[in-house]
């Protein structure tokens, strides 16, 4: 049977944190039951109900605080996060700022691939959930960042739309589906999402 882990409970930047000590702690067991489990068995068979057995919880406290399987998966997306967050806000160039907006564009679409692949199963479990919680969060944390840097980088198209668009090919159904069906290796699909955000970012001739 699984147990409780011990550890702390890492926080992902954009995510509410909970208010009252009894909330926090709940929050914690079910954030390491549920890791304990994906561990085991594997991110598809993670199970709420069984989650909240293991955390002696109720049932419904988990369905209030994470909603649904990717909202807790976004939880478990963790300190890894946090750290690449950091990296693209206030690390060093490309990735961070200092370098020209076209080259950091760049480099944090690059640097996603590998957040998404680090994580892969957690990540293809997220995205199933509703768009609610999968454009918001983390999404709404790069959808931010990109379009700041698009704004400089093409002022002559709209920033917003752009980054959705190139956000769109970075997301784990389809990094996965281009490794397992495709063929195509972590590197060779960066090199095509480099590629795309040369295109969008090269100024238009006036």
């Amino acid at each position: 049977m699984l147990g409780a882990v011990c550890g702390r409970q890492l926080p992902v930047l954009g995510q509410p944190q909970p208010e009252r000590a009894d909330a926090a702690r709940n929050r914690r067991k079910i954030i390491e039951v549920a890791a304990r489990m994906i561990q085991a068995r594997g991110a598809d068979q993670l199970s709420l109900d069984e989650v909240a057995k293991e955390a002696c919880v109720g049932v419904g406290t988990v369905y209030r605080r994470f909603g649904d399987r990717a909202g807790l998966a976004w939880a478990l997306i963790d300190e890894r996060e946090r750290r690449f967050q950091e990296a693209f806000i206030s690390g060093p160039p490309p990735l961070g700022p200092g370098a020209p907006p076209a080259e950091r564009v760049a480099a944090f679409l690059t640097g996603l691939v590998d957040r998404v692949v680090s994580q892969l199963d957690l990540f293809l479990l997220a995205e199933v959930g509703t768009p609610k919680s999968r454009y918001s969060g983390s999404y709404q944390v790069y959808h931010t960042h990109l379009a700041t840097l698009l704004a400089q980088a093409r002022p002559d198209a709209d920033p917003r739309f752009l980054a959705d668009a190139l956000l769109s090919p970075v997301n784990a159904h389809l990094i996965s589906f281009q490794r397992a069906e495709r063929g195509l290796t972590v590197e060779e699909i960066k090199a095509g999402i480099g590629d795309i955000a040369a295109a969008v970012t090269a100024r238009r001739a006036p």
